[in-house]
């Protein structure tokens, strides 16, 4: 696992402003990630981005150890080199086994603002898609990514029976606590994984749904799952709704309701001023016109506060899960060294068997001249058979060595060992 790496912030250590700094819009990652590949001189890359956390995990060129990445990822996420200490302040790193656990600890929720949470698996899904298709992702990333995924899969499972609350519940529960049984419509705007959540959360609990996006028919096929109507963006923040909570979480750089709009939004809501949650990272709403505005904001932070207070109660349910990651780690090391040496196997193996044959011709040249051809076909199978034989056991025992030694030491086991048919 030497070879693996990993850079990355997430709510855990900054702020989420700082993780919409590094954050790279959807819409260009894609096309972004082969310069991130050369940038960090690596193999093979996968980025995911997500409203509390971004994450670039990388496997180094032949076999190389790899190291702390975050000067060269602050380089090529904010354009410029880090001053004063900056990237080793904002950005974390971890390498080898360390990179492989902490891959698995996001994906399986337990590294999340709402501990067990799901979602993260399906943004990992999608940028693991979105990898591949930029040729950026090879095979050491797509063990990684596919083990991982599994992993979580064995956490859902494991949690069949127990609905772990993700940040959308709490949204949710927010606006329902808000609203305290006074009807009123809720504006989803964008149609992401948090804003489908949340309305499903909604729809069950009676509310009626406002579906706004960019492109309308996105709109329309969601309202229809959820018994809602649907309206574009453009058009709403022109002549809004009267609505009585309002959920943005969207993709971009640019706000999806601003000054002008703000301002519309808390007049045709009457004498009760609306409440925002707003999912974007960067915001989705900027908190200055919304405050002038008069509308009450709850931003990300104020959601990962509220996920902090439980999640200490939920990690300790979810105890197992941490020793089930230890479980797949110990066997992913043994799998991922053994494909790290595959090709040094091979060759010893062969000069073993090549020392074998060269005896044999020796022999039949000499010693066993006068054998028949059968004689002579039989004492060579008996030759390589027995030079397997004996490769086994120092084959079997770098293996397992493998998984525990440093690079360093593998290589040097293979350097003496280069066997050589000794001098007559």
């Amino acid at each position: 696992m030497h070879q693996i790496g990993v850079v990355g912030l997430s709510y855990r250590h900054v702020g989420v402003d700082e993780v919409a700094r590094f954050s790279v819009p959807k819409t260009e990652v894609a096309a972004r990630l082969p310069a991130l590949r050369d940038a960090l001189g690596v193999s093979e890359v996968f980025y995911v981005g997500t409203c509390n956390r971004v994450e670039i995990l990388f496997s180094m060129p032949d076999g190389a150890a790899a190291g702390d990445a975050r000067r060269e990822v602050f380089r090529a996420l904010i354009g410029r080199d880090p001053v004063g200490g900056e990237a080793t302040r904002i950005l974390r790193a971890w390498t080898g086994e360390a990179a492989v656990e902490h891959l698995f600890l996001v994906a399986c929720g337990l590294d999340s603002a709402q501990a067990g949470e799901q979602e993260i698996a399906a943004q990992i899904r999608l940028a693991w898609e979105t990898a591949r298709d930029a040729r950026v992702c090879g095979p050491t990333l797509d063990k990684l990514l596919s083990e991982a995924l599994s992993m979580a899969n064995r956490v859902h499972k494991l949690e069949a029976n127990v609905r772990t609350p993700s940040l959308a519940d709490l949204a949710a529960d927010r606006i329902i606590r808000h609203f305290n049984g006074k009807p009123a419509t809720v504006a989803l705007l964008g149609v992401s994984p948090m804003t489908k959540r949340c309305g499903m959360i909604l729809h069950r609990a009676g509310i009626p749904l406002l579906v706004v996006n960019r492109t309308l028919q996105t709109a329309e096929e969601y309202a229809a799952t959820v018994g809602g109507r649907a309206v574009q963006l453009d058009q709403f923040r022109e002549a809004p709704s009267d609505v009585g909570a309002l959920v943005l979480a969207a993709g971009g750089n640019e706000p999806l309701l601003d000054g002008k709009s703000l301002p519309k939004v808390a007049a045709a809501a009457g004498p009760r001023a609306p409440l925002l949650l707003d999912f974007g990272v960067p915001p989705n709403a900027d908190p200055q016109a919304t405050k002038a505005a008069g509308i009450a904001r709850v931003g990300m932070d104020d959601l990962i506060q509220a996920a902090q207070e439980r999640r200490l109660s939920q990690l300790m349910r979810l105890a197992p899960v941490r020793a089930a990651i230890d479980e797949r780690l110990d066997r992913l090391r043994g799998e991922l060294a053994t494909r790290a040496i595959g090709r040094q196997l091979a060759d010893l193996r062969g000069s073993f068997e090549q020392i074998a044959a060269e005896e044999v011709e020796r022999a039949l040249a000499e010693e066993f001249a006068n054998l028949d051809a059968s004689q002579r076909e039989m004492l060579q199978r008996f030759a390589s058979t027995v030079a397997r034989r004996l490769a086994h056991l120092p084959l079997a025992g770098i293996r397992a060595a493998a998984a525990h030694a440093s690079a360093d030491a593998v290589d040097a086991f293979f350097r003496e060992a280069k066997l050589r048919r000794p001098e007559t």
